[in-house]
């Protein structure tokens, strides 16, 4: 494996849970590819960038993310590379109480031809943690 495409994407997830908390929609979008594909349970499939950027800016209205992630397995090949991550992500209401979901995603990314990697699929597996 190439440490260099490693570490690359290691910065794609940081960037993204750091302009995340920060409410940064414009430094997320391109962390993804135009086509992304967001896997949610119970829910569609989110398709392209503009639905999530939509999504999140309704979400960012009222509330705060907070999310964190450990890396659990990072395999590159070639222009391609996927990620599992142990995540956990409070969302916060401007009034009431946070709620915290954890769980797992899989994550596809996909190198560019400037060298730069972006997340082109996730499947998210969050839900309520277990007490």
């Amino acid at each position: 494996m190439n440490s260099s495409d490693e570490e690359a994407i290691r910065r794609v997830v940081t960037t993204w849970h750091e302009a995340t908390a920060a409410g940064e929609i414009d430094r997320i979008l391109p962390l993804m590819a135009d086509d992304v594909v967001f896997l949610v349970p119970g829910g569609p499939p989110m398709r392209g960038r503009q639905q999530f950027a939509d999504g999140l800016a309704a979400l960012l209205k009222e509330h705060t993310i907070q999310s964190s992630g450990e890396i659990q397995e990072l395999r590159v090949s070639g222009d391609l590379a996927y990620c599992w991550t142990a995540l956990s992500v409070t969302v916060t209401p401007r009034q009431g109480e946070p709620k915290r979901r954890t769980g797992n995603t899989l994550t596809v990314f996909l190198k560019q031809p400037d060298g730069t990697w972006v997340l082109a699929r996730d499947a998210n597996m969050l839900g309520a943690p277990r007490s």
